[in-house]
């Protein structure tokens, strides 16, 4: 790959110096205030990039992700159906501090999950005590009768979870939803890592970033744990629903960096209520499932049973406590957009606590109020419709047409069950390389947890960025991109030796001092 000068031409302008995130809190610039001891040695070091060079440099790596594969599935375009997912050179970088309550509120997110879905699969406390609606639940099209009175090893439902978190314009970060059932991108975390260290060691170098390549060991690890009980060396698979799915080439990367079979539903057999891997040596006791496979389609036994891609019998095996499912069936409640309106209450029930990260204002249409609310306020809110996933079936009321403000106020109108609103959040933005120079573009932040006999959080996450200038999707699946994103050890490269002096670039966009 191309190299970077040792110094940017003078006689250039600085990488930053056009660089305005105007009204949005700016991930690299903070809200402006003077001495912050935050990322002023980072800033100085992009400073010295030569913007052709470092143009040249992010395409050689765009080249070297679509050559080792790392590309994911878009069924909308038949022209270009695999796809390298775009990525942007420069890191959002994340202090200990800022790190630290993403921890914190990530862990206890998954506590209360996991406790809420042993609850609705047990007693159902909280829905006779009315903290959450019986109705929401029972009658959620995620609810699963087939795991009643079932309470999995470890009492954990939620083996892998990914939080989607926003920053607003007061700097305080929001989760936006949560996903429990298969969620995905954790792939793109670690090959960013190391595309950056192959591509961009004179970036990272001096500055203390906490590692992300050993998530597939913590995986398995926490996935064993949660063996049924008399393992003494349980085995562990991935099923996959095959190479035909968006996201295999995740499937293929994690089965890789836990060291396990990657099978699909046609690799594996029921017998007397045990499950087996077929090889070419016989069967092979089968413990643990890392299934990346939907409920739906997971066993046409219990569910849809026209699937040719789960296996039959496999929930035999989970209710007979002879084999492990992760993520477990029936999750898929926890992450219902319109449950996750109640998780406030449900963190208060479950921890007596009061949730460290706080959820983004949620209007129910379901609920009169709401209902009304939203209709009154379409032009201003977002709305989503709750079982949705992959930033489809949004309408984002400040952006959309009369037509669409009014096509979606008649599809809430004959079905408010399946949508919530919430007011469009000012996102973030971080630097970012477009084809005229650096500019600001919104961002979001997946951290992953892995939770066997406790969480652990792989410092990070994936950072989702919106390619195009204006926009605040950040899905793939709507031309978003990804970003390396840095956790520090110390709060700059170089703690004895940080300079005094901070930027003192405003939101308006002075230079830094």
């Amino acid at each position: 790959m191309a190299q970077l000068s040792a110094f940017r031409d003078t006689s250039e302008p600085a990488l930053l110096s056009n660089y305005r995130p105007g009204k949005f809190f700016c991930e690299l610039m903070g809200d402006g205030v003077e001495d912050r001891p935050r990322l002023l040695e980072f800033w100085q070091r992009l400073e010295q990039l030569p913007f052709a060079d470092l143009s040249i440099r992010a395409a050689d790596a765009l080249h070297d992700l679509y050559e080792r594969g790392v590309t994911f599935t878009v069924y909308s375009d038949r022209d270009a159906i695999d796809r390298t997912l775009p990525f942007d050179v420069i890191p959002r970088v994340l202090t200990p501090s800022e790190w630290d309550v993403i921890e914190r509120g990530v862990k206890q997110r998954v506590a209360a999950l996991n406790l809420f879905l042993a609850d609705i699969y047990g007693e159902q406390l909280i829905l006779k005590n009315e903290v959450v609606p019986r109705d929401l639940v029972l009658g959620n099209s995620n609810y699963r009768k087939e795991m009643q009175g079932f309470t999995p090893a470890l009492g954990t439902y939620v083996h892998i979870a990914g939080i989607d978190l926003v920053r607003g314009s007061d700097g305080e970060f929001y989760v936006l939803e949560d996903n429990a059932r298969t969620p995905s991108g954790v792939s793109y975390v670690v090959e960013n890592r190391h595309l950056m260290q192959r591509a961009f060691p004179d970036l990272l170098e001096g500055f203390n970033v906490r590692d992300v390549s050993d998530y597939g060991q913590k995986l398995r690890e926490k996935l064993i744990e949660t063996a049924p009980p008399n393992c003494d060396n349980p085995t562990l698979v991935l099923l996959s629903p095959g190479v035909f799915n968006s996201a295999y080439y995740e499937h293929i990367f994690l089965a890789r960096e836990m060291g396990v079979p990657l099978v699909e539903g046609r690799d594996l057999i029921v017998v007397d209520s045990h499950l087996f891997a077929k090889t070419i040596t016989g069967l092979q006791a089968v413990d643990v499932v890392y299934r990346r496979i939907d409920d739906d389609f997971l066993d046409p036994l219990a569910f849809n049973p026209d699937s040719l891609l789960g296996v039959p019998g496999i929930m035999e095996c989970l209710r007979a406590g002879n084999v492990t499912i992760a993520n477990a069936p029936g999750t898929g409640v926890a992450d219902d957009k319109a449950v996750y309106a109640y998780m406030p209450q449900i963190i208060k029930y479950y921890l007596d606590e009061d949730p460290v990260l706080s959820n983004v204002e949620t209007h129910i249409c379901r609920e009169p109020d709401g209902l009304a609310y939203t209709l009154d306020h379409l032009e201003e809110l977002v709305v989503k419709p709750v079982g949705a996933s992959g930033g489809y079936g949004i309408v984002i009321g400040p952006k959309a047409s009369k037509e669409e403000i009014e096509a979606c106020r008649k599809a809430i109108k004959s079905d408010p069950e399946d949508f919530i609103a919430q007011p469009m959040i000012q996102l973030s933005v971080c630097p970012t390389l477009t084809d005229k120079g650096v500019a600001p573009r919104h961002v979001d932040l997946r951290p992953f947890a892995v939770t066997g006999k406790e969480t652990w959080v792989l410092p990070g996450g994936l950072t989702r960025v919106a390619m195009r200038e204006g926009s605040i999707v950040v899905n793939s699946s709507q031309g978003g991109g990804t970003k390396d994103t840095w956790v520090l050890l110390e709060e700059t490269a170089h703690a004895e030796s940080a300079p005094k002096k901070t930027p003192t670039q405003t939101q308006s966009g002075t230079s830094p001092a």
